[in-house]
């Protein structure tokens, strides 16, 4: 188990990280350096010898590798990124950027996602050094840039550009998983992330006719694009089962007690009560219209108008989703990808994810751990194309009234600090086990 010291620690790296600004604000406007710099240096104290990487100036990258007892074994890939999403000070309890610790809970942004995954990875490390502690297999550590946008400077720069760096490694393990889900019946429930919908953000584009905002207009490139964001936001999409979504209502359905009747998944949810929710957003693709450009001038009608879309499809479901866009657009309105990234699919039988769950019930013992997809994506999208398996897998005890998975991108985030200390310690069983 942990010591003490790793258990301070990691609280203090939590607070530390948070502290330092890497706000991403897309466009290439962020600057992860100086958080690179201060996990390097941590690493650096556990007798690691880390690499900074960039693909541009101040989006820092580090990876290190500790080596493991068996050199025949199959390297884990143990990752977590550095930038977080914006936070606007006023709406905030408590400053952002504070770090502060008020009565046993750390605040700010990146307290949830995923500063505190960064700090616990530290923290272990380093009690292993302390301790002279080896996992079996090798162990590569990489702390990435630009998760929160496109990637393309973090983890899609390290897959692309430096792949040797990640040798023998084949499954991945970071956010977002094995966290307290409280069903408000008095049961835990800890999710185990094995699976991603894909990333489909696009931007449709509608031309037509310019003119004067008076006279007849039969071409009209605004109607034509609300036309079709309209259609867009009513469609239901249908019910698509991947392997994962159907462990997870497998698994759900026999801790209540339910029938598990695949054939009116709808009706599976309503008995599953609020433990639907980690499975609702999972069932279909999805398209949400998020935002619209047109016009200049309320007396001229413009001949281009355009949106931006945040699509999401199931895995072995993009060319239905493609079909679909296609349809849905209809005539005069062009779609194109701003931003586009895999589906991926873990299986839930591995011997790894069997360590995942072992290390949880330890520690949780209460708990009822379950397979989950995440409805949004990670980096392990592009941890993938270097055949990584991912996994998520960010282990937080949490207190019931306690929203997790609202706090993540919300207002007033922030962590337990006692739940820092249960990730500390599952991370630690897990990755000696693993």
């Amino acid at each position: 188990m942990a010591e003490q010291q790793a258990l301070d620690e990691v609280v203090e790296f939590t607070s530390d990280l948070i502290r330092i600004d890497t706000t991403n604000r897309g466009g290439g406007d962020c600057q992860e350096r100086p958080a690179a710099e201060y996990a390097a240096e941590r690493l650096a104290g556990a007798g690691l010898e880390p690499t900074l990487l960039e693909r541009t100036k101040g989006r820092t990258n580090v990876v290190a590798r500790i080596e493991g007892t068996d050199p025949s074994a199959d390297a884990l890939l143990l990752h977590g990124h550095l930038d977080v999403v914006p936070a606007e000070a006023a709406a905030w309890s408590v400053h952002p950027f504070s770090g502060e610790i008020l009565d046993g809970v750390v605040w700010g942004r990146g307290a949830v996602d995923m500063k505190n995954m960064d700090a616990m990875i530290l923290a272990v490390v380093r009690d292993w050094a302390r301790r002279g502690v080896r996992p079996r297999r090798d162990i590569v550590i990489a702390f990435t840039a630009d998760e929160e946008a496109s990637a393309e400077d973090g983890s899609g720069f390290l897959a692309d550009e430096h792949p040797g760096l990640f040798e023998g490694c084949t499954e991945g393990v970071s956010e977002s998983g094995a966290f307290t889900f409280h069903d408000g019946g008095g049961r835990e429930i800890y999710p185990i992330a094995a699976g991603e919908r894909g990333t489909a953000w696009l931007k449709l584009t509608a031309r037509g006719r310019a003119g004067h905002g008076s006279k007849v207009n039969r071409d009209n490139a605004v109607t034509r694009l609300a036309g079709a964001i309209a259609r867009i936001g009513e469609h239901e999409w249908p019910l698509r089962l991947t392997p994962t979504v159907r462990a997870a209502l497998t698994e759900l359905a026999a801790l209540y007690g339910i029938e598990t009747d695949l054939s009116d998944v709808d009706a599976l949810l309503d008995k599953l009560g609020p433990a639907a929710t980690l499975v609702e957003a999972t069932v279909r693709n999805s398209a949400n219209p998020t935002m619209l450009s047109a016009g200049y001038k309320i007396n001229v009608i413009p001949g281009e108008a355009v949106a931006q879309v945040d699509g999401r499809y199931l895995f072995g479901a993009e060319d239905e989703f493609r079909a679909t866009l296609d349809h849905l657009t209809g005539p005069g309105v062009e779609w194109e990808f701003q931003h586009r990234e895999v589906a991926l699919q873990s299986p839930v039988d591995s011997a790894t994810y069997a360590r995942m769950r072992a290390a949880v019930e330890e520690f949780a013992p209460q708990g009822h751990v379950v397979p989950y997809c995440m409805s949004g994506g990670t980096d392990a999208k592009q941890f993938s194309r270097l055949g990584i398996t991912g996994y998520g897998f960010t282990p937080l005890r949490l207190p019931q009234g306690f929203d997790y998975q609202a706090l993540f991108h919300g207002v007033d985030e922030r962590v337990p600090v006692e739940a820092l200390h249960f990730g500390v310690r599952v991370l630690d069983r897990f990755l000696r086990t693993a």
